[in-house]
C-alpha cells in the first residue's frame, strides 16, 4: 500500500505541475482567471462523475458524514482555487508554483496542531526544503506583485487544510468517490462565483479552449491520483512528494512559457529533489496520544465505537 501510495503521489505532482502552466497560458490568451477555474473543475468532476457512472455506480455511495466532509474540503479548495487563478493572472505560472510549494509548511504547523506531531526526519526534511525554495526564487527579476503573492500564499494554506479533512474520509472510502464529492464541492464555490463576477467569456483562439481541456483533464487525473496517495501514505507525506511538482512546472514553463532558471534555481531544485528522495526513509507514524480531542473527531465512519482511535496513520 505504501509502494502504491508513492506511486500515487508522484503522478499527482506530475499532473499537478502542467496546472499552472496550461491555466497561465489560456489566461495568456484572453480567459478570465475566474472563467478557467470554472470550467476546468466543472468539466473534471463530469468527466470523473462519467467515469464511475460507466464502470462502477458504487463509488457514488458515501456516508453522510463522509459526504459533509468532502463537501467541506472541497468547499475550502474550491475557495483557494479561486485564489490560485486570480494570482496566476498577476504573476508567472514558475513563482507562483514556488510560492505555492509552502504547503507543506501550513500542513505540518495544521497537523501539529491538530495533535499529529512530525517525525524527525520530517522536519529535517522540512529545514531543506525552506533553503531550496528560497534559492529557487533568485531569479525572478520582474516587479514583484505583492497582491498576487498573497493570493498564492493563501491558496496554498487553504490546500493544505483540505487534506487532512479528505485523509479522515479516505480512511473508509474509495479514492475515486472522495474525489468525486470533493470536485463537486469545489464546482459548487468556483461556478457561483464566475457567474456572480458578471465576467465573460471572450473570443478567444482554439489554442485558449485546448489548454483549458488539458487543464481539466490534468484536474481531473492529478486529484484521482491525490487523494489515492493521501489514502495510502498519508496527508503530509503525499504533500512533500507533491513538492515535485515545482520541478515539472519550472521545466515546462521553461520549453512552453519561455521562462528562464538561473544557477540558483537549479541548486534549489536538487536541494527540493534531495528532500523528495527521503521520503523513502520515513516510517508511518501516529497521532500523540497525549493530546487533546481532535479538530475533526466528528468525521468518523457509522458504527464505530468512541473508543478506537481513528484513522491510524
Amino acid at each position: 500500500m505504501r509502494k502504491k501510495g508513492l506511486y500515487a503521489a508522484l503522478a499527482s505532482a506530475i499532473f499537478l505541475g502542467m496546472a499552472p502552466v496550461l491555466g497561465k497560458q489560456a489566461i495568456r490568451l484572453g480567459i478570465p482567471p475566474l472563467g478557467v477555474v470554472a470550467v476546468r473543475t466543472a468539466l473534471a468532476a463530469f468527466l470523473l462523475l462519467l467515469a464511475i457512472l460507466i464502470f462502477k455506480r458504487g463509488f457514488l455511495y458515501i456516508y453522510p458524514a463522509g459526504l459533509l466532509g468532502c463537501l467541506l474540503a472541497g468547499g475550502i479548495n474550491g475557495v483557494g482555487s479561486l485564489f490560485y487563478y486570480a494570482a496566476l493572472g498577476r504573476i508567472d505560472a514558475s513563482l507562483g508554483q514556488l510560492l505555492y510549494s509552502l504547503y507543506p509548511l501550513f500542513l505540518v504547523l495544521i497537523l501539529w496542531l491538530d495533535h499529529q506531531p512530525p517525525s524527525r526526519l520530517t522536519l529535517i526534511r522540512l529545514s531543506i526544503t525552506l533553503p531550496a525554495i528560497f534559492l529557487l526564487t533568485r531569479s525572478n527579476y520582474q516587479d514583484v506583485d505583492l497582491v498576487g503573492i498573497l493570493m498564492m500564499l493563501l491558496s496554498a494554506l487553504l490546500y493544505a487544510a483540505h487534506l487532512p479533512i479528505n485523509q479522515r474520509v479516505l480512511f473508509d472510502m474509495p479514492a475515486p468517490t472522495v474525489t468525486f464529492y470533493t470536485l463537486l464541492a469545489m464546482s459548487l464555490v468556483v461556478v457561483p462565483a464566475f457567474l456572480l463576477s458578471g465576467m465573460t467569456i471572450p473570443a478567444v483562439p482554439a489554442l485558449a479552449w485546448n489548454s483549458v481541456m488539458g487543464l481539466a483533464l490534468v484536474t481531473f487525473l492529478s486529484r484521482l491520483t491525490l487523494f489515492l496517495g493521501v489514502k495510502n501514505l498519508g496527508g503530509l507525506q503525499t504533500a512533500l512528494l507533491g513538492l515535485s511538482e515545482l520541478l515539472v512546472t519550472l521545466a515546462v514553463s521553461h520549453l512552453w512559457l519561455g521562462e528562464r532558471l538561473s544557477l540558483a534555481q537549479w541548486l534549489g531544485a536538487g536541494l527540493l529533489l534531495f528532500s523528495i528522495v527521503l521520503v523513502a526513509k520515513e516510517k508511518p507514524t501516529r497521532p500523540s496520544s497525549g493530546g487533546g480531542k481532535s479538530w475533526l473527531g466528528w468525521l468518523r465512519p457509522p458504527g464505530l465505537p468512541r473508543d478506537i482511535p481513528w484513522p491510524y496513520d
